[in-house]
């Protein structure tokens, strides 16, 4: 069989994933590339990788897809790199820059300015706006830079009461059994142990890798993420 064109996410919270697949000889079977999350779910959508870890907003756009594996990138609550940035309180803001590298977050704080702010405001993706959209990496010790800072993941719990997934393991095609148990079980061990990627990681002002990696993410795809995850699309495709 050829091996098989994987595409994983080059930010942190990826890292505990990164590592259980590079620690296993699951490595024989892969070709493995890193990417930003919108660059990961292009190459799935176009079918330049078979699999990788796509942020939800993009299972819209794939004609069939099957998770693998028990884990995601999720929250049960502060996921703390994912934020709505604002220079005045959210009942103020007008206008809402996007992020360039999530279409998931950039939904997402649209779902939760309609829903939970019952705001209506107008999208830019270029030039200023009251309030941006951030994600991932660029976000660490931002919180103390920014006047208003909104993390997504507690207030897409204060709405729904549920957790939520922010990508997903899929793949746009049915991929041997034994290979997703490989790939599966490689992703266990990754996240058993997420404080080993912390040596080496840049350090930024009140920013806590421990506590990011082990309480703000949850990596286990359970019942109450999928219920999130079906929502969420729900909510995303009324957007337009």
């Amino acid at each position: 069989m050829s091996k098989i064109r994987v595409s994983a996410v080059s930010y942190t919270n990826t890292l505990p994933f990164l590592q259980g697949i590079r620690n296993s000889d699951v490595m024989n079977d892969i070709e493995l590339s890193v990417d930003f999350p919108a660059e990961c779910a292009r190459k799935v959508i176009s079918d330049e990788s078979d699999m990788g870890i796509i942020p939800i907003a993009a299972l819209t756009d794939l004609k069939e897809y099957h998770f693998i594996g028990d884990y995601c990138i999720g929250s049960t609550d502060y996921v703390d790199s994912v934020f709505i940035f604002s220079n005045k309180p959210i009942e103020e803001v007008e206008t809402l820059l996007l992020d360039k590298q999530s279409r998931t977050s950039n939904g997402l704080a649209r779902i939760l300015l309609k829903h939970y702010w019952k705001k209506e405001v107008k999208i830019v993706t270029e030039g200023e706006a009251d309030a941006y959209v951030l994600i991932g990496d660029r976000t660490f010790g931002k919180k103390e830079e920014v006047p208003y800072v909104y993390d997504m993941g507690h207030y897409w719990k204060e709405l729904t009461g549920l957790p939520f997934a922010y990508a997903v393991w899929v793949s746009n095609k049915k991929l041997p059994d034994s290979f997703e148990n490989k790939f599966n079980a490689a992703l266990a061990d990754g996240v058993s142990r997420p404080d080993d990627v912390i040596p080496g990681l840049p350090s930024f002002p009140n920013f806590d890798y421990h506590k990011y990696l082990n309480e703000n993410l949850n990596y286990h795809l359970d019942a109450d993420k999928k219920k999130a995850i079906e929502k969420y699309l729900e909510w995303f495709k009324e957007l337009g």
